[in-house]
């Protein structure tokens, strides 16, 4: 008797625990959690876990709980596509997130416009993914022509006459290495050298050399933060002392300090979220309260600069299904347009972007120049 009531328990258990699972809303999570980008990735799915929390914390979203799908693409684009299809097709989510680096986004694209499912794009920069006529992507980071544009201003007032380009050979380097350059020529300032590295590079002493031997007074830089962190310490083994900019806002300058120590002081970067002064940033108040959530779990402050935009992903994410009133792609991506928050780095709202009638959804946030200077974070006075 014990033994079959044991059994069926058993069996009621299993079902009440499944019925509750297809009752969660599930979102997608695509990214790069091994590989060369894993560190970055990490940072942003422990940002969505934040942000899911809270919201199930209040009650869910449509009466029911959030349920955050992650998967690994390995930092590698043909995985991205297969994860991305794996998430429509077999775990059923209506709506993704992903997915980093802008050559694992692009790779994701074709299965967003075949299946018809929204992807919230947290940190591509590449021009590409907004502009090639998919409507079923909502990019929250700025590509790098705007990223370019927001700089446009400080160019005189840094004193910039030369710069030459170090860039990773993909979509995400190649991308801002042409952007800026458009922009810095319209500035009256002369490019030089345009110099890549694959991903995975460890020696660019080869490009360094060629940097170190060039007439420029500057020097941009388009990478990952673990890549940057070898620039810089092969660049004061070399003594290459030229002013050294990075781009693609998704830098971790804490990190860089930590693990580049000295050779990284000098050095400025362009970034989306200022969490060092946390008064100066569009919320204040959800800036505190994020920060102190990342601390709360243990994680280290070094995070932050790149976890917030799993956090306000997902919170976009939550926004669209709320307006959309129900967890169905076509719903989900119509109501994107409809989003309108105040995000970590600035308001979150979508333009459209790119050919008409097969727009892309475009927000705007904040760039900011930040100089690790003496060991710790600074904005420069210009």
């Amino acid at each position: 008797m014990s033994g079959r009531f044991t059994f069926t328990t058993a069996i009621l258990l299993a079902l009440a625990a499944t019925g509750a699972r297809a009752e969660a809303i599930r979102i997608g999570v695509n990214e790069p959690l091994t590989g060369p980008f894993a560190a970055s990735g990490t940072y942003v799915v422990n940002g969505a876990k934040i942000a899911a929390d809270e919201i199930n914390a209040k009650g869910g979203l449509l009466g029911k709980k959030i349920e955050l799908v992650v998967e690994d693409n390995k930092s590698n684009p043909t995985e991205a596509a297969a994860v991305a299809e794996k998430l429509i097709t077999s775990d059923k989510t209506p709506v993704m997130m992903g997915a980093w680096g802008s050559s694992l986004t692009l790779a994701v694209m074709p299965k967003l416009a075949d299946y018809e499912v929204p992807m919230l794009v947290e940190t591509s920069s590449s021009g590409k993914i907004t502009t090639s006529g998919n409507p079923f992507v909502f990019r929250i980071s700025p590509p790098s022509a705007l990223e370019a544009e927001t700089f446009a201003p400080m160019v005189a007032k840094l004193g910039l006459k030369k710069v030459d380009f170090l860039v990773l050979n993909n979509d995400f380097g190649r991308g801002a290495a042409a952007d800026f350059g458009k922009m810095l020529k319209e500035k009256g300032v002369q490019v030089g050298l345009t110099e890549t590295m694959d991903q995975g590079a460890q020696d660019m002493s080869a490009q360094l050399a060629k940097l170190k031997a060039s007439d420029s007074d500057t020097i941009m830089v388009t990478s990952a933060v673990d890549q940057l962190v070898l620039l810089f310490k092969q660049m004061a083994a070399l003594g290459l002392k030229k002013r050294v900019i990075t781009t693609g806002g998704s830098q971790n300058p804490d990190q860089i300090i930590a693990q580049a120590g000295s050779a990284a002081d000098g050095t400025m970067h362009l970034t989306t979220f200022l969490p060092w002064i946390p008064e100066k940033t569009p919320n204040p108040k959800a800036t505190e309260y994020f920060i102190s959530e990342w601390k709360k779990r243990g994680f280290e402050f070094a995070g932050v600069t790149e976890s917030f935009r799993g956090y306000d992903g997902i919170r976009s994410i939550a926004q669209a299904i709320e307006k959309a009133g129900k967890a169905e792609p076509a719903a989900i991506a119509k109501a994107f347009w409809s989003v309108d928050f105040m995000g970590l780095n600035g308001p979150i709202r979508f333009a459209k972007a790119g050919p008409a009638g097969k727009e892309s959804g475009q927000s705007k946030p904040d760039v900011y120049l930040i100089e690790i200077k003496d060991g710790r974070v600074v904005v420069p006075t210009l």
